[in-house]
């Protein structure tokens, strides 16, 4: 079994209302040192081996382009782990 993780986050040009709100948050706690806060998503995929291919990264683009993502205001990066 192959596991590939997606790390999906919103583009740096749009608003995070869920960012702000945990910075905020973490400022009232006494946590100062926070300028900013990003909040994303992380999607684990578990391939078969026997159906894995060469082409994995390419499938694993496509996947995130036609559903994991929304690439008008979120962008990606992934990693093959196992």
């Amino acid at each position: 079994m192959m596991k590939v993780v997606v790390y999906v986050r919103l583009k740096d040009s749009v608003l995070d209302p869920q960012g702000k709100a945990v910075s905020g948050g973490l400022r009232n706690l006494g946590f100062a040192e926070v300028t900013d806060v990003k909040v994303g998503k992380m999607i684990e995929l578990y391939m078969d081996d026997a159906t894995a291919t060469e082409n994995l990264k390419e499938r694993v683009g496509d996947m995130c382009q036609k559903l994991l993502v929304n690439t008008v205001i979120e962008e990606f990066r992934f990693e093959v782990v196992g």
